[in-house]
This record gives C-alpha cells, structure tokens and sequence, in this order.
C-alpha cells in the first residue's frame, strides 16, 4: 500500500505570511532589530553583560533573516526542516530569555543610581524600552517555536 505523503510540508515563497508559525517573522524582525538598535544606542558606563545583549539580538536577527530567505525561496522542502525550525527557535527563545532577564537586571541597577543625571537618564529609558522590546521578541519566538512543534508533529 503506497503512502501518499505530503513533501510540502513546509511553506515557500509568499505562502509564508499567511501561515501560522511563518507570520512571526516579521514581528521578530521588528522586535529583534529594535533591541540590537536600543542596546546599541546606549552608553556602557562600566563593564556589564550587555556584550551578551548584543550578541544575542544579532544573532537572532541575522538568523532569522536568513531562515526567511530560505522560506521565501523555497529551500526549506527536506523532511530535516521541521525539526531544524524548532531547534532553530527553541535555540533564539532561551538566548532571548536569557539576554531579556541580564538586560533587566542591568536596568535595575542603574535604576538604583540616585540623583540621575540627563544623560543617564536618556539611557535608563533606552534601557527599559529594549526590556520590554526583548521580552516581547522572547514570546514571539516562543509562539513561534510551539506552532513550529505542532507543525513538527503533524510532518
């Protein structure tokens, strides 16, 4: 009895903004891009973990845009991509979560500073509005990643 299978499993070319997981691309995009712009504006004033920040929005944003173009041009149609996408992901969601809770330690911290001067406190603002930029990327590549192992599973 012959099996007949889906090889499409997954999404190409603009077939990716109308699916479920695929449609957070561009709102991780948006929100990945705004922490790497937020947390390269501010001023390290002394040696904090805000390199790991850095690095974490960079890397998300840069792999994202690339798992994108694969999508878009429809390189994504081995049977090895569903697993790959939710490994991809569930890797982004733990780096973001992590970078999200050091950002708002860091934040803290130079909430703690008394008497704030004008420019520590332009920082201080830049500093929560890439948390709350951070956490809101952090849940869409956890959405992401659930919808992705649904996907996963169905394959």
């Amino acid at each position: 009895m012959a099996s007949s299978t889906s090889c499409d499993v997954l999404p190409t070319g603009c077939r990716i903004f109308t699916t479920v997981p695929d449609i957070f691309f561009l709102p991780e995009f948006v929100f990945g891009g705004l922490v790497w712009i937020l947390i390269a504006s501010t001023e390290i004033l002394q040696p904090n973990p805000l390199g790991w920040v850095m690095f974490v929005s960079v890397f998300c944003f840069v792999g994202t845009s690339l798992w994108f173009f694969i999508f878009l041009c429809g390189g994504n149609q081995s049977s090895i991509w569903p697993g790959l996408d939710v490994c991809f992901h569930f890797v982004a969601v733990v780096f973001y979560l992590s970078a999200s809770v050091i950002l708002a330690y860091i934040t803290i911290l130079h909430a703690s500073v008394s008497g704030l001067s004008s420019q520590l406190l332009k920082i201080y603002r830049l500093e929560i509005s890439a948390v709350v930029m951070s956490h809101v990327a952090t849940l869409l590549y956890f959405v992401h990643t659930i919808f992705s192992a649904i996907r996963w599973k169905r394959s």
